[in-house]
């Protein structure tokens, strides 16, 4: 009997029906990439129209700190509610309440008045976006095989690089073509909706789902087997005690809440730096999506060295931590762009920084499934998130008031050393184990 459909999922399932789809992994995964797309395309619409909105409304760097702040206060509270209750109503039914969340709120976002409300907007936004990460980790755990996860998450996750990419193209391009903020704000919000019904059409548990192929669910369930941790009817997820007293636990949470901010500072104050070096937003969008590009190339590329080397025979979690340890160096790139001012060497080392950041989360994104049960990994990847939501809403908020009061100069020094922190922290604490502590953990090799 294969694993037991945890949470509501499990109920109303459909019947075996339809055609077969060959590979309908992948077809999923290509649904979480669109859903993190989305995702990015909704949260960055802000960071687009910053420099102009900026001048609307009279802002200082502080005013539009407190309305990052306010996404990240609700993004970072929420990824751990919304990690616990994806793990306790299944993933079909945890993101499609998130979507349908977020869209509705990113449309509402158009009716906005100013600082107060926006703050509002961004609060509501960031508790509905907050699911995306947990739920898709939660995915591939179900979804894929050790030597598969790491390529599942590196497409799921440049989602978070394309939308980056796309979205000054689309707000910059919708302002200035219709002259109205509030439009860009309606249109990217819509899109959402439209993801759901593929996603409410196609996704199920492989135990239950109707179109696939019996070599892929067979070849699913060897996978949970030689991990030790075949689900049995009833799984529960450990307590986040339970948790929190493992030392894996705590790797994933300290690197995320130590790195994710540098990613972020350059996700969202990436044009206010450039208009700083004497940039404009209209003469310098082109520059926008080169590093976001060089997300997507590290996404692949740790994936991809990861995977080789379990192919070579290497303990997975060894190879995940190989790749952490040669990418937490590529972050010190940020560092000279303290005394650049060519717009072209700039936009080089922000992709430098975010190549390596790129393949270095990839590999903590796919730790809680390589370390633990599909029924704990969005607890886990909820809690990291939360740290790392936390991590970020304090250092927006230093962000702000030392560019305002000082330069962008000592923030891209940290942003340069944050990252091999991250990188020290995670190698000593995640570990492989070969007993499982009462199913809390997979059975793998360090």
């Amino acid at each position: 009997m294969g694993p037991a459909q945890t949470g509501t999922d499990a109920k109303n399932h459909p019947e075996t029906r339809g055609r077969v789809v060959r590979g309908l992994r992948w077809w999923i995964c290509s649904l979480l990439f669109a859903s993190t797309m989305i995702n990015y395309i909704d949260r960055q619409s802000l960071a687009a129209l910053a420099p102009f909105l900026k001048i609307r409304f009279q802002w200082r760097n502080q005013d539009l700190a407190w309305i990052l702040i306010a996404f990240r206060i609700a993004y970072a509270g929420g990824q751990s509610v919304m990690g616990r209750l994806l793990d306790r109503v299944g993933t079909r039914k945890g993101l499609t309440i998130s979507v349908a969340w977020y869209s509705l709120v990113a449309a509402l976002t158009s009716l906005a008045t100013g600082l107060r409300s926006l703050c509002v907007f961004r609060f509501l936004l960031g508790f509905g976006e907050s699911a995306n990460w947990p739920g898709a980790g939660k995915a591939v755990a179900e979804w894929f095989p050790a030597r598969e996860r790491g390529w599942a998450v590196a497409i799921f996750d440049s989602g978070s690089s394309v939308g980056g990419a796309l979205v000054p193209f689309l707000a910059v391009w919708l302002y200035l073509k219709f002259g109205s903020w509030r439009l860009v704000f309606l249109v990217t919000g819509t899109l959402g909706f439209v993801w759901l019904i593929f996603w409410r059409w196609l996704y199920y548990r492989p135990d239950v789902h109707p179109r696939i192929t019996r070599e892929e669910r067979e070849m699913l369930l060897r996978d949970q087997e030689a991990s030790g941790l075949l689900e049995k009817p009833n799984s529960q997820s450990p307590g986040l005690f339970q948790l929190l007293r493992l030392p894996q636990t705590w790797g994933i949470v300290l690197g995320r809440f130590l790195i994710d901010p540098v990613f972020f500072f350059i996700m969202e104050w990436f044009a206010i730096v450039l208009v700083a070096k004497g940039f404009r937003p209209e003469t310098s969008v082109l520059s926008f999506w080169v590093p976001f590009v060089g997300g997507d190339l590290g996404n692949f590329v740790g994936a991809g060295f990861s995977s080789w080397l379990i192919r070579r025979g290497w303990p997975v979690v060894r190879s995940r931590k190989v790749v952490l340890g040669l990418f937490g160096l590529g972050m010190l790139a940020l560092i000279p762009v303290i005394y650049v001012s060519n717009l072209f060497l700039l936009t080089v080392l922000f992709a430098m920084a975010t190549f390596s950041y790129a393949a270095w989360i990839t590999m903590n994104l796919v730790l809680p499934s390589d370390l633990y049960p599909s029924y704990s990994v969005a607890t886990v990847m909820g809690m990291s998130g939360t740290a790392s939501g936390v991590g970020t809403i304090i250092a927006t908020y230093l962000i702000g008031y030392v560019s305002d009061h000082y330069s962008f100069g000592p923030v891209l020094t940290v942003a340069g050393i944050a990252p091999l922190i991250a990188t020290a922290l995670t190698l000593l604490l995640v570990r492989g184990s070969k007993v499982n502590f009462g199913g809390i953990l997979r059975k793998e090799s360090a």
